[in-house]
């Protein structure tokens, strides 16, 4: 049955102050674009130091990641968010007072600390707390967040061009977000599947009642209680083979999020129209807004659409787009000599339909699919390990496109980002499996029946109700 309006406002109220980590994600991630312009102004850097600034939050989120999902199943993922806020308050003050590069990077590496732990908690508390009718939307909000951060990032970037200590006042406005996360936090409920888990069912009940209809509870209780029916979970349970197939889909959505360019045009927005002929800093920080804008209005698409047109639809036409839209700008940067006006905005073009492509594709899905697709007793160790895989690839990317740019030229670098789109769009269309409208518990069973991937999104036939489940092997 559909939750009442009272409890689907709370459900909303809840999963809107958990994706302020979505927020400082995109803002921190999004504000260095336009911060590196003036940074340089302080400091000498080479590439590679400039490379360092920007891939240093990288470097911490794929840390943070490592570890994100040990932290959540010990303390809780609502303890864990208040850690999350508590780190970016830390590493804002450090990043904007610092005096030399060092302490920026140090402050940069606590804010993706933050950021690595909070992309894989806040989808996964939304999700766990969200009834199924709603649960596509509800964790989406977690990307629309990330994407109202990065727009965010880059009017404050605009508005902070000819101010004095520029750079440091970029940084330091994301202590607001942050605060208001830690705040917002300190009064919302633990994920009841975490405290039933835990052995407290009475504590997740009296917070079930608060989020869905009375007569669904003891059905909801009942469903997750079966599908903790396992010995206590160990790393290398992951690679029990009936886990092995959705654990690989999971890293490998992690690469083709980040394989496929989408931090490359979101830190380097500002060099790439300079390159493109928006040759003024203030000129390329407000085209850079542009993508801001589109970012933030398809993802609201996606969020409105995605329990209804379904994952797989919005993925596949997203893929398709993107690879367009970077042989696009590999054509437009190949005659880029010829000095002709039209070629700049024609980059603008290519650029905003890669970005509104990737924002109802790739943006939305990879943070739902991953939290809906490993089952509860694996499912913290299973989700940081694909997160993980997602800031190992960003970092990569991130770290080596000014290289790039410098060994293989602007049109041979988006021609090879478009080739990896047509490879992922491949592979996608073959594997990735529709989960709309389908319960977690739903989806786990049909993995523990080592369905194939395409499969695990269907409902249970009753054929494999009493199948018997694979377990996990017991600690001797």
């Amino acid at each position: 049955m559909e939750a009442t309006s009272t409890s689907r406002s709370l459900v909303f109220l809840i999963s809107g102050i958990a994706a302020m980590a979505g927020l400082l994600f995109g803002f921190d991630t999004g504000i260095i674009s336009g911060a590196l312009l003036f940074i340089e102004n302080d400091f000498i850097l080479s590439i590679q130091m400039k490379e360092w600034i920007v891939s240093s939050v990288l470097f911490g989120a794929m840390t943070g990641s490592l570890f994100s999902g040990k932290l959540t199943d010990s303390v809780g993922r609502r303890h864990t968010m208040l850690l999350i806020s508590g780190l970016f308050i830390s590493g804002t003050l450090i990043a904007s007072l610092a005096t030399t590069v060092s302490l920026i990077l140090v402050g940069r590496l606590i804010i993706g600390l933050a950021i690595g732990i909070g992309s894989y908690t806040a989808p996964l508390y939304i999700a766990e707390i969200s009834p199924v009718q709603l649960r596509g939307a509800l964790v989406s909000l977690n990307q629309l967040a990330i994407t109202i951060g990065i727009l965010t990032s880059y009017l404050i970037n605009y508005s902070f061009t000819h101010s004095h200590g520029s750079w440091r006042w970029m940084f330091g406005i994301g202590i607001i977000p942050a605060t208001l996360l830690s705040l917002g936090m300190i009064f919302l409920p633990e994920s009841p599947r975490w405290l039933i888990k835990k052995n407290q069912t009475r504590r997740a009940i009296d917070i079930l009642q608060k989020l869905l209809p009375k007569e669904t509870i003891v059905h909801e209780v009942a469903s997750i209680k079966h599908s903790l029916q396992t010995a206590k979970p160990r790393f290398r349970d992951i690679l029990s083979p009936w886990i092995r197939p959705v654990l690989f889909l999971g890293a490998l959505l992690g690469f083709i999020q980040q394989a496929t360019g989408i931090n490359t045009i979101i830190y380097y927005a500002p060099t790439i129209f300079k390159l493109a002929g928006f040759h003024d800093t203030s000129s390329s920080i407000l085209a850079t807004i542009g993508i801001g804008v589109v970012n933030v209005a398809a993802t609201i698409f996606a969020v409105f659409y995605l329990d209804q047109l379904g994952r797989r639809p919005l993925l596949i036409t997203g893929l398709i787009g993107m690879a367009l839209s970077l042989l696009g700008l590999s054509l437009v940067f190949l005659f880029i000599d010829a000095n002709l006006p039209s070629l700049r905005w024609i980059a603008m073009g290519c650029t905003f339909s890669f970005i509104i492509c990737f924002a109802f594709s790739l943006g939305a899905i990879l943070w739902l699919v991953v939290s809906e697709i490993f089952p509860l007793d694996l499912r913290g160790i299973a989700m940081s390990v694909a997160v993980f895989s997602c800031w190992f690839w960003n970092f990569a990317v991130s770290s080596t496109f000014l290289s790039l740019l410098n060994t293989l030229g602007p049109s041979h670098t988006f021609l090879l980002y478009a080739i990896l789109c047509v490879f992922s769009l491949i592979f996608c269309y073959y594997k990735i499996p529709e989960t709309c409208g389908v319960t977690l518990e739903q989806i786990e069973e049909n993995i523990r029946n080592r369905l194939p991937l395409r499969q695990i999104g269907q409902p249970i036939r009753p054929r494999n109700i009493g199948t018997k489940r694979p377990e996990l092997q017991t600690t001797s």
